[in-house]
């Protein structure tokens, strides 16, 4: 290959190609869409899911349960995790709790379990706590104090609506 053969045959402004101008100009009589036919037809449009007449992959899959669209995504933090990351007396917040990466990704609401020991005295900020967790942090000398949701079931069905509109 040389240098010169880069770019042989690529034109930057090629003329478009005009069909159905006679036998002569070599897309005459059918124009390209060969004979008969569903794609030969003026107005035709095929559906993304067609294979050609065969029954559809997305009808021949089995179907299993259903996708709960209302549905809150809960991220539970531990309370052993708490007694490492914070030091006795600080306050644990939401932000806190994601610049020490105990929180990652997207979630709606956070929740606190009682799985380990926490010796420390801190103040929980939580939307959601297990008996055991409040037992634990409250035995250590600290106190909770519950969020309020971001939003409520109600308030997620009707940004879903308004969503669909």
């Amino acid at each position: 290959m040389q240098l010169n053969d880069v770019h042989r045959g690529i034109t930057k402004h090629r003329n478009r190609k005009r069909i159905g101008r006679g036998p002569g100009s070599g897309t005459g009589k059918t124009s390209g869409r060969g004979h008969k036919g569903h794609k030969s037809r003026s107005g035709y449009s095929r559906k993304p899911n067609f294979q050609g007449g065969a029954m559809p992959m997305f009808r021949r899959i089995p179907k299993r349960g259903f996708n709960n669209k209302w549905s809150v995504t809960v991220f539970a933090v531990n309370v052993s995790r708490l007694n490492e990351a914070f030091n006795d007396g600080e306050t644990v917040t939401l932000e806190s709790l994601s610049a020490k990466n105990l929180a990652k990704g997207t979630f709606d609401e956070v929740k606190i379990l009682g799985d380990g020991e926490i010796s420390k005295k801190l103040t929980v900020q939580a939307h959601r706590f297990s008996k055991s967790a409040e037992e634990k942090i409250t035995a250590a000398g600290g106190t909770i104090e519950k969020i309020a949701p971001k939003r409520t079931p109600d308030e997620r069905v009707a940004d879903l609506k308004n969503a669909k509109a």
